[in-house]
């Protein structure tokens, strides 16, 4: 059974073991195994010469009570501190059958000073062991679960370690900046230099100013880690499921002539030009009083409001009368679409709220790639009209708008211990984001979303 004590976490002299691959029958396991206590691991399954550094070497791993083989594998050790963790690791390249990795699990249970790893403790302990910051942890995590290539591209500069050397830029100036003016705080009968004091606001100045252009960057990077989110508007009957189908190209949504069928939101995770999105269906917008149908409507306009891109669609036989609760949500970020023109003809369409309506056909595909086409320039108008950017989380945000503030009181303020505070405080919110001051909740957070074995 695994422990899930939180104080073993970071025990020095626990050597923590688990599978570093997914569960189930394969070709190669790989097993890692980390701690003071690894290299004995190996003796324990009955290798008797520890294998050359970082070399693959062919061993027989044997049971400890009875001495059968259990498999014979491929074993990589690589001694503390140039490892992952920075203590002595093992890896053994098994065989990927159930029995093996089960039998092999219950061996290492049974070693003195060894157990099952937590969820992300191989990562926590190289975070611990300054192999890592939290922010390339953070990417690392992000590396392990990209699926597009806007995804994939963040997280590997994330994880070799570019966004946060500009944090440590950040505060290694704030530092510089707090050193300035604290070496005057001993002596209060010393009226400080004009260039100290002009160097230190000159220097915050710049700084906050690049952070604020950082903070102004429309979230695109928790865009590109979250995806963006797209919803699909409309009144009852207005084709909506349909669309979602067509675009998701399966029947994700019940399509039904009955009006009102949509009673909760549902979402389809779709990659466009190598971007994430979520596609939402919502509830049918008319006014209603049954009390299902009404959290449903409710639940459509607060997604509506929160999405990056709507399309508000509007069935054409019912052209030119338009609902007015659709009409109320189109805005700069919406696609006016008519659905059903292949049922329905209608000549000289206008403008629909400043919009020219896109005519659709779920049915025939009638408009569909015109409406990708939009949604692909919509998303690269966001995604890359920015500076790149070096805010990939929300706990980065968060520190970042309270840094700026300190600086912001820095810079207005007259009182010089108050001023050294808030420089001092502005430099404590960035190093919570790298991690150079341990917040353990924050580090639970970060570590508990890692797969067991990394």
């Amino acid at each position: 059974m695994q422990n899930t004590n939180p104080n073993l976490i970071s025990s020095a002299d626990a050597t923590i073991f688990a599978w570093a691959t997914a569960a189930g029958r394969a070709g190669v396991a790989v097993l890692r195994i980390s701690g003071a206590q690894a290299f004995a691991a190996l003796d324990y399954l009955g290798v008797a010469m520890l294998p050359p550094a970082r070399h693959a070497t062919l061993v027989s791993l044997k049971h400890p009570l009875t001495g059968a083989v259990v498999d014979r594998c491929l074993a990589l050790i690589f001694p503390a501190p140039h490892s992952f963790t920075g203590e002595n690791v093992v890896e053994l390249h098994c065989h990927g059958s159930r029995a093996i990795m089960a039998q092999l699990t219950e061996i290492l249970c049974s070693m003195p000073k060894a157990r099952l790893a937590e969820a992300g403790e191989f990562s926590r302990r190289a975070f611990y062991n300054q192999k890592m910051d939290l922010v390339e942890a953070e990417g690392l995590a992000d590396l392990i679960d990209a699926e597009t290539t806007a995804q994939h591209i963040q997280a590997l500069r994330q994880m070799e370690g570019h966004i946060g050397a500009q944090y440590h830029d950040f505060r290694k100036r704030i530092i510089h900046a707090l050193a300035l003016m604290e070496a005057y705080i001993d002596f209060p009968d010393e009226e400080i230099p004009d260039h100290v004091t002009r160097e230190a606001r000159d220097e915050i100045t710049a700084l906050k100013a690049e952070i604020d252009t950082a903070l102004d960057d429309h979230g695109v990077g928790e865009k590109i880690r979250d995806g963006l989110s797209v919803v699909i508007i409309g009144a009852p009957n207005a084709g909506k499921s349909s669309l979602l189908n067509a675009l998701a190209k399966r029947d994700v949504a019940i399509v039904s002539d009955q009006a009102g069928t949509t009673r909760d939101l549902i979402d389809v995770h779709l990659t466009i030009d190598g971007y994430a999105l979520t596609l939402t269906d919502t509830a049918g917008l008319r006014e209603t009083v049954e009390s299902i149908e009404g959290e449903g409507i409710r639940r459509a306009t607060v997604r509506a409001s929160q999405a990056d891109l709507k399309i508000a669609l509007f069935d054409i036989v019912s052209y030119p009368k338009l609902d007015s609760q659709t009409l109320a949500l189109i805005d700069t970020s919406s696609c006016v679409a008519l659905s059903k023109c292949d049922t329905h003809s209608v000549s000289d369409i206008a403008p629909i709220q400043g919009h020219k309506p896109l005519l659709l056909s779920a049915q025939t595909g009638q408009g569909i790639d015109q409406l990708i086409e939009w949604m692909k320039s919509k998303i690269h108008s966001q995604m890359t009209g920015a500076h790149t950017p070096i805010i990939t989380r929300a706990r980065h945000r968060v520190a970042l708008q309270l840094a700026s503030e300190s600086l912001g009181r820095f810079l207005t303020g007259s009182d010089l211990e108050l001023m050294t505070e808030d420089l001092r405080m502005a430099a404590q919110s960035i190093a919570k984001i790298t991690g150079q001051i341990h917040v353990d909740d924050v580090l639970d957070v970060v570590f508990s979303s890692f797969c067991i074995g990394k």
